[in-house]
């Protein structure tokens, strides 16, 4: 397990002297011995952490959308259950920080781009992830003047939004420009202790590059299918020259120090007295149906029975809170613990799932799968035993991509994010439901399609905000993902 106190310890250090006095004291007040600008790891470690501690705290929201987390205590109407149009906003925030901050390093490193090829290559696979967390978000938003508010640049105040359906391949297209670059040659620059990530094995990152690209690919299968064959066959028809993330060891996980405030962020809501969560009932009602032994991983038995007991979505606050499971341990219950951003498993659901739909992928839609079953039971500390009940009885390969992507929805557990999309792209799980409880009535019977516009956007871009608000219906639904093709839901 990564260690990172160490590593924070000395970028807050070096933060904390890259600042030095103005004007005409200049030459009195400032020290020779400071940066003049801040190193490109500290800058890096930086957003690493600003992205795990923004989009992986969450219970609420993502978590109960993809059907994992029910509130148990204080029910209401607010961020997690009915999304009011600023309770995202620090996501929306954090990604485009977060990119301005890469930008910065990028331009800054171009007097040295081949000395400097690395940090480089690194900077613009973050960006690339920040946009798709953008676009699969909020769907249409600011892009392609996103980040053009120097002068040099035009000075762009107010952005337009550039449609989802855009968006896609410009990101698809640069992640296939950096994999190319990659496979032709990686760096000799040294990261520094800011990749939180991967600790500066670039063969991680080209691997978690290309894993994007799976990703995005099957996301599109269904609008944009020639781009997601020809994306998911080149890679699975060279893996030497493109890699991606395909063993444990190699998951992009981001580990905690474990000591506040660097503590993982369910387990921070834990360690600061909440007990608002438990499990959400169709979640522990598909495990316990299909003896998935992974459920001992995910949550705990109730205090009082000893049995995984779920709860509504939405549900009145139950009389006795004891007789509801909790979130497994390696889960919530561990300071050091993981945000995950990828998981190894998830890279072979889709080559499974893109097998089912005649894509070469150089093995049997049965082989990824049970690949993919195996990995994720490695991940969760499942015994080979226990696999292989599993695989010969409720986990059994059936042939159809509605087991893959039910069993996908279990392995991407604490992905919140990524099985919120996996929803909404394939209706798993089937039995998903919105909150009992809603300021909308019966007007919905999904979980939101999308995330608010934030607040800034209504005060500081309104002009071009309104250009796309005629597709939002109640700030979280209206217009589907372009990559949504579902029927029947409003």
């Amino acid at each position: 397990m990564k260690k990172i106190y160490k590593k924070i310890a000395a970028l807050a250090m070096s933060a904390a002297i890259i600042t030095g006095c103005t004007g005409k004291f200049e030459e009195i007040n400032t020290s020779p011995d400071t940066y003049s600008t801040a190193p490109y790891t500290n800058m890096l470690g930086n957003v690493l952490r600003n992205t795990a501690e923004t989009m992986g705290g969450d219970m609420d929201g993502y978590g109960t959308f993809a059907g994992y987390i029910s509130k148990i205590q204080y029910p209401d109407n607010l961020s997690g259950l009915i999304p009011s149009n600023n309770s995202y906003g620090n996501r929306w925030s954090a990604c485009y920080t977060n990119n301005t901050q890469l930008k910065d390093i990028l331009v800054r490193s171009e007097e040295n781009p081949e000395g400097l090829k690395n940090i480089r290559f690194v900077s613009r696979i973050w960006q690339n992830f920040m946009w798709l967390y953008l676009t699969d978000g909020w769907r249409d938003v600011p892009f392609t003047e996103a980040l053009k508010g120097s002068e040099e640049e035009g000075s762009i105040i107010h952005a337009k939004y550039d449609k989802q359906e855009d968006i896609y391949p410009a990101v698809m297209s640069s992640l296939k420009a950096i994999a190319d670059e990659m496979a032709a040659g990686l760096g000799t620059d040294d990261l520094g202790p800011g990749d939180f990530l991967f600790n500066g094995d670039m063969k991680k990152w080209q691997k978690f590059c290309n894993s994007l690209r799976l990703r995005m690919a099957i996301h599109i299968s269904k609008v944009a299918t020639d781009l997601s064959k020809s994306t998911i066959e080149e890679i699975c028809g060279n893996p030497g020259k493109y890699p991606f993330i395909d063993d444990n060891a190699s998951n992009c996980y981001f580990w905690w120090q474990g000591t506040a405030p660097y503590m993982e962020r369910w387990y921070t809501n834990f360690y600061g007295g909440r007990d608002d969560h438990g499990l959400f009932d169709i979640l522990v009602d598909h495990l316990k149906e299909t003896e998935d032994p992974r459920i001992q991983s995910i949550m705990r038995p109730a205090d009082e029975g000893g049995e995984y007991v779920g709860y509504p979505n939405g549900g009145p606050t139950p009389g006795n809170l004891k007789v509801l499971s909790r979130i497994g341990t390696m889960y919530r219950y561990d300071p050091s613990g993981f945000t995950p951003f990828f998981k190894s498993c998830e890279s072979y659901y889709i080559l499974a799932e893109a097998a089912m739909i005649g894509f070469n992928v150089g093995m049997t839609a049965q082989e990824a799968y049970e690949k993919a079953v195996r990995l994720s039971m490695e991940d969760n500390e499942i015994s080979d035993e226990e696999v292989d009940e599993y695989l010969a009885g409720g986990g059994k390969w059936d042939n159809t991509k509605e087991r893959i992507w039910w069993d996908l929805w279990v392995g991407l557990f604490k992905d919140n994010f990524e099985a919120w999309c996996l929803y909404r792209r394939t209706g798993i799980p089937s039995t998903n439901y919105p909150s009992l409880i809603s300021i909308f009535g019966t007007t919905h019977n999904d979980q939101p399609f999308r995330l608010p516009y934030p607040e800034n956007q209504y005060n500081y871009n309104r002009g071009k905000l309104n250009e796309v608000l005629g597709n939002v219906v109640d700030n979280a639904w209206g217009q589907q993902m372009w990559w949504d093709t579902r029927d029947g839901v409003k």
